[in-house]
């Protein structure tokens, strides 16, 4: 399922000088106005990483991860939620990395309900968010998902470039093809007879609690299969959390429930380094994080995010302007 790819001691000085090269000439940190000319950087890349990455686009890998990518040596301490990075402009040198390296992939977008609508996210833990179901919590197990479940334009791909990692916290990861689906349970699962909620990450939307059992029809929600797509290679969309089914439905709701079982079954522990850039594929895997004890010292796990889609006129075709930020 992984693909992996390591960078040679000559083409890490390539990445870091033509990543600094072009933090130079940038003004401010917010990277939304300038993703045409990172776009255009991009094509300087080692020729060696723009094949492999051309490669997993092509073949549709379902996780790929990068190794040895110039991290900072004298990275500041990790921050304290990512409302804090925000204000002190943390990891900007990592933030244009993240963003050159997935250029080839695809297009960077955000949604207005997280991180105040920023491009480049900072995944570190939060104080008070220590068992919230978000990237920012640490002692809860974030179970298997897709990212943005709910969501038409949800990314293709969810992109991880890992900053700090002392304490070797796994993600975990589980691609659709390692499942094994009894026919019956396929042939239930490409019905639209599921319901996919926002996560508690969209904060802007005051959302009541999703209750198992309930009716929920009221929070707002879209309505699906858990798969879809091609037979022979499916698509898959799952998050336990926040998905259910209408009331009554028992069959599709123990569906949910073997899937949750399936997936965690399959599920495959992928520890990141700093310089390590992994890329989900965000049709194919269900992604997690297993729980942790943040210290709060400033050398708790820090990850920087990117959601990248591979059309972004899907974005503007949804919208009366031209913009990266979906009103989710």
């Amino acid at each position: 399922m992984v693909k992996r790819f390591e960078l040679r001691s000559a083409e890490r000085t390539e990445v870091r000088e033509l990543t600094h090269h072009l933090l130079d000439t940038q003004e401010r940190g917010d990277w939304d106005t300038d993703v045409e000319a990172i776009t255009r950087a991009a094509t300087g890349l080692p020729r060696r990483l723009r094949e492999f990455l051309a490669g997993v686009r092509s073949a549709e890998t379902d996780l790929s991860v990068i190794s040895g990518l110039p991290v900072d040596d004298d990275l500041p301490p990790t921050p304290t939620g990512w409302d804090m990075a925000a204000k002190n402009q943390s990891g900007l040198a990592e933030e244009l990395l993240l963003m050159l390296c997935s250029s080839p992939l695809g297009d960077p977008f955000s949604w207005a309900t997280q991180q105040d609508g920023r491009l480049v996210h900072d995944i570190c833990p939060s104080p008070g968010m220590e068992n919230s179901l978000t990237s920012a919590s640490s002692a809860k197990t974030l179970s298997l998902h897709t990212e943005d479940v709910f969501h038409p334009l949800r990314g293709d791909y969810v992109a991880l470039l890992c900053l700090r990692n002392h304490d070797q916290v796994g993600t975990t990861v589980a691609s659709v093809d390692t499942v094994a689906v009894p026919d019956s349970l396929e042939g239930l699962s490409r019905q639209p007879r599921f319901r996919f909620y926002p996560d508690d990450s969209h904060v802007a939307k005051a959302l009541p609690t999703l209750t198992a059992g309930g009716d929920d029809i009221d929070r707002p929600h879209s309505a699906g299969s858990i798969l879809f797509g091609p037979e022979q290679r499916p698509y898959l969309r799952f998050d336990r959390d926040f998905m259910d089914v209408a009331p009554g439905d028992d069959e599709a709701r123990e569906a949910v429930e073997e899937w949750q079982t399936r997936l965690s079954t399959a599920a495959e522990r992928v520890v990141l380094a700093p310089g390590d850039l992994v890329f989900v594929d965000n049709y194919r895997v269900v992604h997690g994080r297993e729980p942790f004890a943040a210290r709060y010292d400033g050398r708790d796990r820090w990850l920087k995010r990117v959601n990248l889609t591979r059309d972004v006129r899907r974005l503007y075709a949804s919208s009366d302007r031209r913009s990266r930020v979906v009103a989710a």
